[in-house]
């Protein structure tokens, strides 16, 4: 079928099914402008759980799907690629939060949103880039605190909040390429722009970079909104490239610079029309947690949506 076809086909069985689709900013275009909701993690875990539809259909990596099954048990959560793995999510183990736990029966384990959900089962609270502050300062600073699996992220929460949690040693291989150097080299080539860089990034803890006066720290949803609430005209995008996407569109008369070309999510890329097609058409790739994991799982999304 050619690509028009596909989306009319795309269109026909999402109503057909009572279907919706959701996408993370980071899928390609062509995905991103047939969902029904674009978000980032806090974004579309609310709306999974919020939908009346049967069936969601979820762009992006597994650990998204999986959150949306768990939010949703009473859904069919299918996923348009079975290979759209999360370096992140898989640097650490149920198995490891068990350890930390033995070792520190006063503590508290806060999962950043990227983790399996045998690692939210284990959680006592979930976060998102968009609320992890706000998680932690309700925590408050005196708690023990294990952060997982995000060493960049806790870095910069650790910075940001006055805490000192302990931090699991994972990183999004995406964001971690992103440098002190390479966002100073990009600001000198445009001295003018504002410089909006996800803290998931390997320079977010970095005092040059923090105390810079261009420089702002945000969620995906967050860059998009600086973007277009911003009197700039310029902006370099510290973050993955699909996001440029959605800021190109609501800001035809703005100028987005990626960072760097190489600034690539290669797993969100593998959802595509025609895997999009088939899993609605064959219902395909059903996201299934154990019952058990996702009834514990689901205590410590909860929380994190609660506290939003």
């Amino acid at each position: 079928m050619e690509k028009q076809d596909i989306i009319e086909q795309i269109k026909s069985l999402k109503t057909q099914k009572n279907a919706v689709i959701l996408a993370h900013y980071y899928t390609d275009p062509d995905i991103q402008d047939l969902a029904d909701y674009i978000g980032d993690s806090l974004g579309l875990a609310r709306q999974a759980a919020e939908t009346t539809a049967d069936i969601i259909v979820f762009c992006g990596v597994h650990f998204m799907a999986e959150t949306a099954a768990i939010t949703s048990p009473e859904k069919k959560v299918l996923i348009p690629a079975q290979a759209c793995g999360c370096s992140l999510a898989e640097s650490i183990t149920a198995a490891d939060i068990r350890k930390w736990k033995d070792a520190n029966p006063d503590g508290l384990v806060v999962s950043y949103v990227n983790t399996t959900a045998e690692v939210k089962a284990e959680t006592d609270y979930c976060c998102t880039s968009s609320n992890a502050i706000k998680v932690i300062e309700h925590l408050g600073k005196d708690q023990k605190i294990f952060f997982t699996p995000d060493k960049n992220l806790g870095a910069y929460l650790n910075k940001e909040t006055g805490s000192n949690m302990e931090l699991w040693d994972g990183d999004c291989c995406v964001h971690e390429f992103i440098s002190s150097k390479l966002v100073l080299d990009m600001h000198q080539q445009y001295p003018e722009a504002d410089i909006l860089i996800h803290p998931e990034s390997s320079c977010s803890s970095d005092d040059a970079i923090l105390n810079h006066p261009s420089t702002f720290f945000y969620a995906t949803s967050g860059i998009i909104k600086h973007a277009k609430e911003s009197n700039k005209k310029q902006f370099i995008i510290a973050t993955e490239k699909g996001t440029l996407h959605q800021l190109q569109k609501e800001n035809p008369d703005k100028e987005f610079i990626l960072v760097d070309p190489k600034v690539i999510c290669s797993s969100m890329k593998k959802v595509t029309l025609k895997g999009l097609y088939e899993a609605l058409l064959y219902e395909q790739y059903r996201v299934v947690i154990d019952p058990e994991i996702s009834k514990k799982a689901r205590l410590s999304i909860s929380r994190m949506l609660e506290i939003g």
